[in-house]
């Protein structure tokens, strides 16, 4: 059936009505299970290896549930896959041919993995059997397990060994994938298996009896001596990373902090703590270390480096900040998701008190352990504690402005300018930022006062994550009335634009802002570093790492890959009406990129 352009962006197969027939081929079970699991989105880019459920997907699902998102890269579709589950909550897979797509993939996977983020992802293989195999490509595009290279960085990994295994496969990896600490997932499909005509059927369980585990609670009384410690304290004070991953748990951490009057440090991984609650002290996380007497880490990636220095950017470790009688709580599940391969476990820190425990049950659980404890004597020093940390906000608050506003007529354009002109932008909407480290670069320029307006950072580190994990978060945001809107660095950008392609063919609303700054600036200040102790010229910093000579018309290539571009923007004056027609293309729908050529930092 002919299909309007631009009428939908579902790419619909012709006279093929979804899952009338009996499942015929290997493939099909594939496609019958993910439809079970309610598996809406795969994003693929395509690979002979996997031709039998690329199929299966079209001609017997009918490309509907789940439907195929086109990437032009499998970094691009694992991306996105995670992108989408931190906007929605909700699974989504990701299909990379053999070998090489799983190579290009892995990358991705790395991210998904240190940001314990749930992604299903898909693969084909083969055939294993040496003699059905096609001279040379089957060869050089099969190994001897497949998996083997992601197992070290996926919570999981299988390649079943024959069609009735493909269900059970399949219902594991989303079991253990959603359950918390969540991350990616590798299921492998010999080409023989999805090739394989079927002679009976093959049963389909109910996939309710296969769902994730409830959430691990903590120990009562290791909560209970928590909540002691918490309220006797002369100065507790918070540390939250992953916390942000739960709303309930967001939405109990203001009330426990409002309860003690505790000063908290978000660590950016989610949005865990708004940036316009009272508490919310990371711009004086050093003072405060060194005050507290009681430290409490929630779902804290590095509560070991958070000891020494809450916010160390700099490339040597930091002392660690003592104070002889201070006592520190973790609650966390990282103990849980630990390889030997990769150190994404980071230092092991001093713990007083470990609790085992998804901080979804343990800080509500922990908030009403402290509202039945906090007794009448407790309230001087509480509000002795309220009006000290009121002064400190206010001292950091202060400075931030200044800050802001000594950088605002900067040239080129400053990223303090930058970010505070794409909030004035959007700050009327139902915004989500997707992505941006704007608490870094311009601490009091974003302002955050909910939960899940922030979906945090990439996890692994690895540039080229932001191009597909915003157009994922914006398909799982299409339809709901959010705006998403993303900032971005041009090397990040320039890793996946063809991303973009991908967010206009599906009719994905985004407004991209490109912090332009033309170099990869990160290393530029390691070298600068570098060259100071060696005591060698730190003006050779920049050698090879400049994106100059040509510059990168970053918003023609957008208009190239068929999204609205605005830029270069080069001239203050011209940022926020630029900013305002891009927003607007995103209201009505669509994609629209801001190239901003700005200072580095």
């Amino acid at each position: 059936m002919a299909i309007e352009e631009g009428a939908r962006p579902t790419d619909l197969p012709m006279g093929i009505p979804p899952y009338t027939g009996a499942a015929e081929w290997g493939s099909d079970v594939v496609v019958d299970v993910l439809r079970a699991l309610d598996v809406e989105y795969v994003a693929l880019n395509p690979g002979s290896s996997y031709r039998g459920l690329h199929d299966s997907l079209v001609n017997y699902g009918g490309n509907q549930r789940p439907e195929m998102i086109l990437c032009c890269h499998e970094e691009i579709a694992v991306a996105m896959a995670h992108g989408y589950y931190k906007a929605t909550g909700k699974l989504m897979g990701a299909i990379v041919h053999n070998v090489v797509g799983l190579m290009h993939a892995s990358m991705a996977i790395y991210d998904a993995w240190c940001d314990r983020v749930p992604v299903l992802v898909l693969g084909g293989t083969g055939p294993m059997d040496t003699a059905a195999r096609r001279p040379r490509i089957d060869w050089i595009h099969t190994a001897l397990v497949q998996g083997n290279l992601v197992r070290d960085f996926t919570k999981w990994d299988d390649q079943p060994a024959s069609v009735a295994a493909i269900p059970e496969a399949l219902l594991r990896a989303y079991r253990t994938a959603l359950t918390e600490p969540g991350g990616p997932v590798y299921v492998c499909f010999d080409v023989s298996l999805q090739e394989q005509r079927l002679t009976a059927p093959v049963p389909i369980p109910d996939v309710s009896r296969f769902r994730p585990s409830t959430p691990i609670a903590p120990d009562p009384a290791a909560l209970r001596e928590a909540a002691d410690w918490l309220v006797r304290a002369e100065l507790p004070l918070i540390h939250a990373d992953r916390l942000g991953r739960s709303e309930a748990a967001v939405r109990a951490l203001m009330e426990l902090a409002d309860l003690l009057q505790a000063p908290v440090i978000d660590h950016d991984s989610r949005l865990s703590f708004p940036t316009t609650h009272p508490l919310n002290l990371r711009g004086a996380g050093q003072r405060l270390l060194g005050e507290a007497d009681v430290v409490l880490g929630l779902d804290m990636q590095d509560l070991g480096g958070a000891l020494r220095d809450p916010v160390a950017k700099d490339t040597r470790r930091a002392d660690a900040v003592e104070r002889p009688s201070r006592k520190v709580i973790s609650i966390a599940l990282e103990e849980l998701a630990q390889r030997a391969w990769t150190h994404d476990f980071a230092e092991l820190p001093a713990v007083d008190l470990p609790i085992m425990g998804d901080t979804a049950l343990a800080v509500p659980m922990l908030l009403e352990l402290v509202r039945e404890r906090l007794g009448a004597a407790d309230r001087g020093r509480v509000q002795r504690r309220a009006e000290h940390l009121e002064r400190l906000r206010a001292e950091v608050r202060e400075r931030r402005r200044q800050t802001i506003q000594q950088r605002w007529n900067d040239a080129p354009i400053s990223p303090h300018r930058l970010i505070a002109e794409t909030f004035a932008a959007v700050r009327n909407d139902d915004w989500v930022l997707t992505k941006g480290r704007v608490d870094r670069l311009a601490p009091g320029a974003w302002e955050f006062s909910a939960p899940g307006q922030h979906l945090g950072d990439n996890g692994g580190g690895g540039v080229g994550y932001s191009p597909g994990a915003t157009v994922g978060a914006a398909l799982g945001l299409k339809g709901t009335g959010k705006l998403p809107v993303a900032i971005i660095g041009d090397g990040d950008f320039l890793m996946g634009p063809a991303a973009l392609w991908t967010a206009a063919h599906y009719e994905l609303p985004l407004l991209l802002v490109i912090h332009n700054n033309r170099t990869y600036y990160n290393d530029e200040e390691h070298q600068e570093v570098l060259a100071r102790v060696r005591g060698r010229p730190v003006e050779n910093a920049w050698i090879g790492m400049r994106l100059e000579r040509p510059e990168i018309d970053l918003a023609g290539l957008a208009r190239d890959l068929g999204v609205h571009g605005e830029g270069p923007i080069t001239e203050a004056a011209e940022l926020a009406p630029a900013l305002a027609r891009a927003a607007e293309v995103v209201r009505g729908g669509g994609m629209a990129l801001v190239d901003v050529v700005s200072k580095a930092r």
